[in-house]
C-alpha cells in the first residue's frame, strides 16, 4: 500500500529562499509527498491591508503595496531559478490582484468574494516559488492548483470543506508517492467556481484535510516553534515541551488559546486516526511533538493556556424558568451570526457564555447579533476578560484539584467557571490584567 505523508510549512518557514531551502531539505528527509504551504511571511496581511485601502477608495496606496508585493515575490523567483513559464504565472496571479483591487476601490466596496479572491494570492505565489526551491532537493515535484481539490460550500471568508468531494478528489489525483506535489494551504473552490478561504489560520486544517482524504500515515505541522509545551515559554521560561500528547488534549490546547495549532486542524486528523507530528523548521532534528489517539503518560494537568480578548455576555429572564425550548432559541441566533460559543454556565432564569471579542462590534449596542438575543432578553456585555484553562486528564475526577486552583489565584477575581463537559479541562474567566499572572502561578503550582 502507497504511504502518504502530507506537511504543511508556514509563512515563517516560506519567508526567504534561504528559509525554503531548509524546508525543502526537509520535505526531501522526512519523505514528505503531498506539501502545503502559507504565504511568505507578511504577505497576507498585506494583501488583508489592500482590501482595507481599497474599501477606501485609496488607489495609490493600493498600487504602492501591490508593488511591494510583486517586488517581493518576482524577486524570490529569481533567486529560486524559476523558469519565464513560472514568471508568467506569477505575473498572471500578479495581475489578476491588481485587478481585483482597482474593481474594489473603484466601487470603494470589497465584498466577500472579492476579498477571498484577493487574500488567496498570497498561497498561490508562494506555492509557485518554492516548488522551484524543492526542485533542487528532489528529481519529480507537480505543482497543484488547491482549488481543484479542497471544495467547500460558498460561505466565503470562513468556507466549510465537504468531506466527501475533498475525499474523492485526492484520490483521483494524487496517484504516485514518488512525486512531490504542492500545493496551497487556506484556499479552496466554492460550488459557483469562484475562490473560497478557510479563514485565517486555515493552512493547518487545509494539510489535515489532505491528511484524510488521501489516508495518510503521517501529518506534519512545520512551524517556528519545536514542537508544543506547557504553556507558553515568552510567558512561563519554565514551561516544559511536550514530546507525546492524546488528540483530546491537544485539541483542548488548541480551543483554549495554544496558537501552534489552528483548532479546526485536529479533526480531520481524529476522524481517520492519524498522527500528526508538530515541529521546527530552524530545528528539525528536535524530537518536536506527536499527537496521537493514546498516549502513556496521562498527568492530570499537562498544560496550562489562556485565550485573551473574551467578551462574556450575560441573557437573562425570568421566563427561562421551568420553560423549554429557551436554549435552542439562543443558540439558533449564534448559528445565524456564526458566533462560536467557548464556555457557557447556565442558571435558573440566565445564561452566560464567553465568545471572541472580535465577534462584537466596536459598539455592541450597534450589533445585530446583540439586538436579535435582546428580543430573548436582558443582554449585559462584558469585556477585557480572558479564559484560563488547565489541559489534562480525568480533571473532574480528581479529588482537591478545585482547592489546589482556587488557593493558586488567591487575590485573583474569577469571573466564570466551567466544568463537568470534559475530563480534559478546567477553565475560568479572568481580568486581561489578571490572566498572565494566573498562568504563571498556576503552571508553577501544578507543573514547575
Amino acid at each position: 500500500m502507497s504511504k502518504w505523508i502530507v506537511a504543511k510549512f508556514g509563512g515563517t518557514s516560506m519567508g526567504t529562499i534561504e528559509s525554503m531551502t531548509r524546508c525543502a531539505k526537509i520535505v526531501a528527509d522526512k519523505k514528505a509527498n503531498i506539501v502545503v504551504v502559507s504565504a511568505t511571511s507578511g504577505t497576507t496581511n498585506q494583501l488583508v491591508e489592500l482590501t482595507e485601502l481599497a474599501q477606501q477608495g485609496n488607489w495609490e496606496k493600493c498600487e504602492e503595496v501591490i508593488g511591494l508585493i510583486r517586488d517581493r515575490h518576482l524577486n524570490m523567483l529569481a533567486e529560486a531559478k524559476g523558469p519565464d513559464a513560472s514568471k508568467d504565472q506569477l505575473e498572471t496571479f500578479l495581475k489578476q490582484l491588481t485587478t481585483l483591487v482597482k474593481g474594489c476601490s473603484l466601487l470603494q466596496e470589497c465584498s466577500p468574494k472579492a476579498y477571498d479572491g484577493i487574500v488567496s494570492k498570497g498561497e498561490l505565489m508562494s506555492s509557485l516559488i518554492f516548488s522551484h526551491v524543492l526542485e533542487t532537493e528532489i528529481n519529480k515535484v507537480s505543482w497543484f492548483d488547491s482549488r481543484d481539490i479542497l471544495s467547500t460550500d460558498q460561505n466565503h471568508n470562513k468556507a466549510l470543506p465537504l468531506f466527501d468531494q475533498i475525499e474523492s478528489h485526492c484520490q483521483n489525483y494524487f496517484k504516485n508517492t514518488e512525486t512531490t506535489y504542492i500545493g496551497q494551504g487556506f484556499i479552496g473552490r466554492g460550488p459557483d467556481g469562484s475562490t473560497t478561504t478557510l479563514g485565517r489560520g486555515g493552512s493547518d486544517y487545509s494539510a489535515a484535510l489532505y491528511a484524510e482524504g488521501i489516508h495518510a500515515v503521517e501529518l506534519q505541522i512545520w512551524t517556528d516553534v519545536p514542537g508544543m509545551a506547557s504553556t507558553d515559554p515568552r510567558l512561563c521560561p519554565e514551561a516544559k515541551s511536550i514530546q507525546k500528547i492524546s488528540f483530546k488534549e491537544a485539541a483542548e490546547m488548541a480551543t483554549f488559546g495554544a496558537k501552534i495549532l489552528h483548532p479546526a486542524t485536529l479533526a480531520p486528523a481524529i476522524r481517520k486516526e492519524i498522527p500528526v507530528f508538530v515541529g521546527s523548521t530552524f530545528a528539525p532534528n528536535e524530537p518536536g511533538t506527536i499527537i496521537e489517539k493514546d498516549v502513556e503518560e496521562q498527568p492530570t494537568v499537562r498544560a496550562i493556556t489562556v485565550r485573551k480578548n473574551q467578551a462574556l455576555l450575560t441573557l437573562s429572564n425570568p421566563r427561562m424558568l421551568n420553560a423549554s425550548g429557551f436554549l435552542r432559541k439562543i443558540f439558533e441566533i449564534f448559528d445565524h451570526h456564526q458566533v462560536s460559543v467557548d464556555a457557557i454556565t447556565t442558571s435558573e432564569i440566565s445564561v452566560a457564555v464567553t465568545i471572541d471579542r472580535k465577534d462584537l462590534p466596536q459598539c455592541e449596542k450597534e450589533s445585530h447579533f446583540v439586538n436579535d438575543l435582546k428580543e430573548l432578553g436582558k443582554v449585559e456585555v462584558e469585556d477585557n476578560l480572558s479564559l484560563v484553562a488547565l489541559i489534562g486528564n480525568k480533571i473532574p475526577a480528581t479529588p482537591g484539584l478545585g482547592e489546589n486552583i482556587f488557593k493558586s489565584l488567591d487575590g485573583i477575581n474569577v469571573r466564570m467557571i466551567t466544568q463537568g463537559a470534559s475530563q480534559h479541562n478546567f477553565c475560568f474567566l479572568v481580568h486581561d490584567q489578571d490572566a498572565d499572572n494566573a498562568v504563571k502561578r498556576l503552571h508553577g503550582h501544578f507543573i514547575s
